[in-house]
């Protein structure tokens, strides 16, 4: 058994360009390849489990998540999410006791040359190894606990609550 589950769901880290279509579609999980191209050398696991931007998932959707996440034999598990509701997701994980659970994603697709992807799986690798137990956000060389963040919209980044209400 591997070390670290990562979980795959979707959102911009795994959006690629269909030029017959003129738009971007969640395509397949990158994380794979981003760790395979880093040469990182703790076991990982991954499975996807979804592939769909972040608006569109459901209640439905994060009790599958949730379930997936809860029901892994590791007690290090990575989730890929989109950012615009990886907060909501993150919450409901909470209820989840005795996991490190590290949720990342990206502002741009991770096939991007200039991407924030590959320094937010990093970060989140690193954190799901040296965090206790709980579930936490890695973006933005950052990590937060998703009931005191949000995403900052104007900005393109998350951020502490209380620094957005100064």
């Amino acid at each position: 058994m591997s070390d670290i589950k990562i979980i795959t769901t979707g959102g911009t880290i795994d959006k690629i360009y269909f030029d017959a279509k003129s738009e971007f579609q969640v395509g397949a999980p990158q994380i794979g390849e981003v760790l395979k191209e880093a040469n990182v050398t703790p076991g990982f696991e991954i499975t996807s489990l979804l592939r769909k931007d972040s608006l569109d998932l459901t209640d439905a959707d994060r009790n599958r998540i949730y379930k997936a996440v809860k029901s892994c034999p590791q007690n290090r598990v990575i989730v890929t999410h989109g950012t615009d509701t990886m907060i909501t997701t993150a919450l409901v994980l909470k209820k989840i006791a005795q996991k490190t659970i590290v949720l990342t994603g990206a502002m741009q697709p991770a096939k991007f040359r200039f991407t924030d992807a590959v320094f937010n799986i990093a970060s989140a690798f690193a954190a799901v190894q040296l965090l206790p137990a709980g579930v936490y956000i890695a973006m933005n060389g950052r990590i937060f606990d998703p009931q005191t963040s949000r995403k900052n919209r104007d900005l393109n980044r998350f951020e502490r609550r209380d620094k957005l209400d100064k």
